[in-house]
């Protein structure tokens, strides 16, 4: 599993009915995207949720490597390239994925992290793990990731809710469209 996201945080002016509107128009376009585990279309609106800016910030979790870069490669991507100017993708290599018992995502909770300095590399990521196995059995979770960028060396930890997510700390994001063509391929549990 593999995890990515990319954020374009817009002017405190902008109207997000265009982005609603992007989304209801092309958010389909990816319901049946082979080797996409799920992408969550989410935003934020500044003033709502605590958030201090308005953002479109998809995230994905990708089954494979080949969907993902044809993804970026293959024309997927070039339309936010094309109408917002090319933003930074960032990636993280899967370290767990949980199904809850939530039916219908609205909410997504999103929470970055460094990895502690000092200590075993083991003990960081299987506190991440065990982060998405409690998230996931939470009330109204639809599901819950954990993930890590060895290059900045940070966890990520993504979770889906039915309601307003539980206070974990992190940035609270509403989901406009959920695809989600392999997300029962998405492996389950821990990722080694």
């Amino acid at each position: 599993m593999h995890a990515m996201q990319y954020e374009l945080t817009l002017p405190a002016g902008y109207d997000m009915g265009i982005i609603r509107d992007r989304v209801a128009r092309r958010g389909h376009l990816l319901d049946d995207w082979d080797g996409l585990g799920l992408k969550a279309y989410l935003i934020r609106e500044r003033g709502l949720r605590g958030s201090p800016v308005n953002q479109y910030a998809p995230f994905y979790l990708w089954n494979t490597v080949a969907g993902m870069n044809a993804f970026l490669w293959g024309g997927g991507f070039q339309g936010v390239g094309d109408d917002f100017g090319r933003p930074s993708a960032r990636q993280w290599t899967g370290l767990a994925y949980e199904e809850g018992k939530g039916s219908h995502a609205r909410f997504a909770l999103r929470r970055r992290q460094p990895v502690p300095d000092g200590g075993l590399l083991a003990d960081a990521v299987e506190a991440a793990v065990d982060e998405a196995r409690r998230l996931a059995v939470a009330d109204g979770a639809l599901l819950a990731a954990a993930a890590v960028d060895t290059g900045r060396w940070e966890l990520v930890h993504f979770s889906l809710w039915e309601q307003d997510p539980p206070q974990a700390g992190g940035e609270v994001f509403e989901v406009l469209h959920l695809s989600a063509p392999g997300r029962d391929l998405l492996p389950r549990g821990r990722q080694w």
